[in-house]
């Protein structure tokens, strides 16, 4: 079985920081892509950044240059720093990684319990 823990999430006001981790556990024989997603209320939920396993990233365009996405492969550990934080950013924030397991498939999608995001204005 595979787990994926974020933590970091809080309450912070507009401009401010925050830093996110989701720390994998488990049964893991390589962790392929990571990501970051996130829901508001009401709202679809949403590709944030994303890291391959080379440390190639990508972001959604209303967070370029203000998140930036990282990881620590011996740690099996992925981050968000997010900067300049706008209340529009409020959100539920979701760790997804695609993993390989000892015995099981190359790549399978797993998600976190997501860790809550809330910037005030």
């Amino acid at each position: 079985q595979v787990q994926l823990v974020e933590s970091g999430g809080g309450l912070v006001q507009a401009g401010g920081s925050l830093r996110l981790s989701c720390a994998a556990s488990g049964s893991i024989r390589r962790i392929n892509a990571m990501a970051w997603y996130r829901q508001a209320p009401g709202k679809q939920r949403e590709l944030v950044a994303v890291i391959s396993s080379g440390g190639n990233a990508d972001y959604e365009d209303s967070v370029k240059g203000r998140f930036t996405i990282s990881r620590d492969n011996a740690k099996k550990t992925v981050y968000l720093q997010m900067n300049s934080l706008k209340p529009e950013d409020t959100a539920d924030y979701y760790c997804n990684a695609d993993i390989w397991t000892f015995g099981g498939p190359y790549g399978a999608n797993y998600w976190g319990k997501g860790t809550l995001v809330t910037v005030s204005s």
